[in-house]
């Protein structure tokens, strides 16, 4: 059975561009600190990585589907290069307001994934996220959760969390390490 891994983009892979702010180009693109050495971390034990993010900035007419591909298609091509591997990149570039299935915290990106990943060990799977959102999106699918504290999240926030994370990390790197640790217990 496949272990999969949940990746959120923006301030977990990436630098956060701020809360209400897109990246909408290249050039603003910037990984963050050992991103690409946790991703292949996370890769080479055994886990399928898959990056499951909100861009709405398409459908707000912020940036084109195309600026969207080609971002991607630089993170991922940069990713390969340092050992790690994404076995695929889900978006949803829906609005809050068009309400569709597949925008965080609902699960139907998830749902996407698991279909094309096979059988899959959901209860020893993770979601890695800067939000509450999504920790709601992983809890949701019954998956563990890991809150990285390196975009939109802040501890100052814990009392107003509707949803506790599993664990707590400071960035990527730190959230496989939980993960890696706690696959050598086993």
């Amino acid at each position: 059975m496949s272990r999969l891994v949940f990746l959120d983009r923006d301030g977990v892979i990436n630098k956060y561009p701020g809360h209400f702010k897109y990246v909408c180009s290249q050039e603003e693109f910037k990984f963050l600190p050992k991103a690409k050495e946790a991703i292949k971390r996370l890769s080479e034990s055994g886990y399928k990585l898959f990056v499951i993010s909100n861009q709405a900035g398409v459908t707000k007419g912020l940036y084109s589907q195309e600026i969207l591909d080609n971002i991607t298609r630089n993170m991922t091509e940069e990713i390969d290069k340092a050992g790690g591997k994404i076995e695929k990149v889900l978006y949803c570039i829906h609005t809050e307001e068009q309400d569709c299935g597949c925008r965080k915290p609902k699960t139907g990106l998830i749902e996407q994934a698991l279909n094309s990943a096979g059988d899959v060990d959901i209860k020893n799977s993770f979601f890695i996220g800067d939000s509450i959102r999504d920790i709601k999106t992983g809890k949701a699918v019954g998956c563990k959760t890991i809150l990285v504290l390196s975009g939109r999240e802040k501890m100052e926030n814990a009392k107003e969390w509707q949803v506790q994370p599993d664990f707590i990390a400071v960035n990527l790197y730190k959230a496989s390490d939980i993960i890696i640790n706690l696959n050598n217990k086993k």
